[in-house]
């Protein structure tokens, strides 16, 4: 598989999180492809040059590259009253 998972899993905190944050950009680019010929421009194009077409693809290579980065929210605690 290209890119390795090693490599991608160095970007993110668990395997659950990289493959949610790849299928939510891989939703991204599907339909960035989809309005090309409707001139919308409203969703980012790939950010990767990438020799594959395929939307999950291109989302991974992405996050190889670093230019999609996650980041966990901190958690903030409520206080019972």
């Amino acid at each position: 598989m290209h890119p390795l998972l090693e490599n991608l899993t160095d970007r993110v905190d668990s395997k659950f999180t990289l493959v949610s944050l790849a299928a939510k950009r891989a939703r991204q680019i599907n339909s960035y492809f989809n309005q090309l010929g409707e001139g919308l421009g409203t969703i980012v194009p790939p950010q990767v040059t990438s020799l594959s077409r395929k939307p999950l693809s291109i989302s991974l290579e992405e996050i190889e590259a670093a230019k999609i980065v996650y980041e966990r929210p901190e958690v903030v605690e409520k206080s019972i009253k």
